[in-house]
C-alpha cells in the first residue's frame, strides 16, 4: 500500500480513484464495509482504491481542552489495518488549525477535484466534513453533479442493536465490555507496552507489570482474560488493570499472569489482546485471600480460552 502525505504533486497513478474519507479510528467493521465497497468498485472499473485520513485526529486539534484524547489505533496501527483490508493507497492529510478552517466547498474543489480528480467517493452513514461540518452526503451529491464524480453512502453496521462506530467501540472498552468491542472491531482489542518488574507480592507468582502506551484507550479497571503476543508467539493468561486496592497502590498498573510461558519477559514488548472480562477489581482483607481469588480467576480464564476460537 502506498502512503501519500501531500496533495501537492499527487501521484498520477492514483488520480481518478475510487475514494473514501474519514478518521477511521479503530478500523472497525463499519470502516471495513466501506473499504470493501471501494475496492469492489475500483476493480469493476479498473481504477485504484484510495483512502483519505487525517493526522493528528481532528478532535485533538479542534478540541484541545478534551485532554487526553485516547485513540483506538495510533496512525501506524491504523495504516497497517487499512493495508490489510486491501486499499491501494492512503492519503494522510496533516490536520492543523489552518486546515480546520477549510470549508467543505474548498476541500471538494481543491483536493477531491483539482488534486485527485476522483471518480467516486464513498462515505459512512453520518460523515460530515469541512468548517462547521457543513459537508455531508447531500453536499457531495450536489458538488459531484456539478464537477463529475459520483457518491455512495454506506449504511450503518449494527451489532447487538448498537451502531458500530469509533465512539461506541471506545465506550465499550471504557466500560470493560471488551467482548462487544471485539465484535465491533472484527478482532480483539489490543494494547502494547514494555514489561517491567512487578511488585512480586501477594501470591508469590511474580506478576509482571506492563508499561502501556498512554495514547490508546485503556479498559475499565478489572480482571480480564487475555492473549499476550511476545516475540511473535501467542500465550494465554489473565490480566489485572487497576490500583491493587488490597495493597493501597496509587498508580494504575497492568499486571498479568501467563499460563504457558517459561522464561524472563522483563524488558520485552508485549501486545495484550483482550478476550473477556472476569470481574471488577476488589479489595481483599488479606494477601492470602487475594491469592485464592487469583487462583480462581486463572481457572476461569483457562476454561474461557479453551472454548475460544481466535479470529
Amino acid at each position: 500500500m502506498r502512503i501519500i502525505r501531500s496533495v501537492h504533486d499527487f501521484p498520477a497513478e492514483f488520480r481518478e480513484a475510487m475514494v473514501t474519507i474519514g478518521n477511521f479510528d479503530g478500523v472497525h467493521r463499519g470502516h471495513q464495509r466501506i473499504f470493501e465497497r471501494v475496492i469492489e468498485s475500483a476493480k469493476n472499473v479498473g481504477a485504484p482504491s484510495l483512502a483519505i485520513t487525517f493526522e493528528p485526529h481532528p478532535k485533538k486539534v479542534i478540541h484541545p481542552e478534551r485532554h487526553p484524547f485516547f485513540l483506538l489505533t495510533p496512525l501506524d496501527e491504523k495504516l497497517a489495518l487499512i493495508e490489510s483490508c486491501g486499499i491501494d493507497a492512503v492519503l494522510v492529510i496533516n490536520f492543523n488549525i489552518e486546515f480546520a478552517r477549510t470549508t467543505a466547498g474548498e476541500f471538494v474543489r481543491s483536493i477531491l477535484w483539482n488534486a485527485l480528480r476522483i471518480k467516486k467517493i464513498f462515505i459512512g452513514y453520518d460523515y460530515t466534513f469541512g468548517k462547521d461540518r457543513e459537508g455531508n452526503a447531500d453536499f457531495l451529491r450536489d458538488r459531484g453533479a456539478q464537477l463529475g464524480f459520483d457518491i455512495e453512502q454506506i449504511e450503518a453496521v449494527f451489532i447487538d442493536n448498537y451502531v458500530v462506530s469509533s465512539t461506541n467501540v471506545r465506550l465499550s472498552i471504557l466500560d470493560g465490555n471488551v467482548r462487544l468491542a471485539s465484535r465491533m472491531l472484527g478482532r480483539y482489542y489490543n494494547i502494547s507496552g514494555t514489561v517491567v518488574q512487578g511488585f512480586r507480592r501477594g501470591t508469590g507468582m511474580g506478576f509482571p507489570t506492563a508499561n502501556i502506551q498512554a495514547e490508546k484507550v485503556i479498559p475499565r479497571a478489572g480482571v480480564y482474560v487475555i492473549y499476550a503476543i511476545i516475540d511473535g508467539l501467542r500465550y494465554k493468561g489473565v490480566l489485572n488493570i487497576g490500583f491493587n486496592p488490597t495493597f493501597g497502590n496509587e498508580e494504575l498498573s497492568v499486571e498479568g499472569h501467563l499460563f504457558d510461558f517459561q522464561g524472563n519477559i522483563y524488558g520485552k514488548k508485549v501486545t495484550i489482546l483482550f478476550v473477556d472480562r472476569l470481574r471488577d477489581e476488589m479489595k481483599f482483607p488479606s494477601p492470602q485471600e487475594l491469592a485464592e481469588q487469583i487462583a480462581k480467576d486463572i481457572e476461569r480464564g483457562k476454561s474461557i480460552l479453551a472454548a475460544e476460537c481466535p479470529p
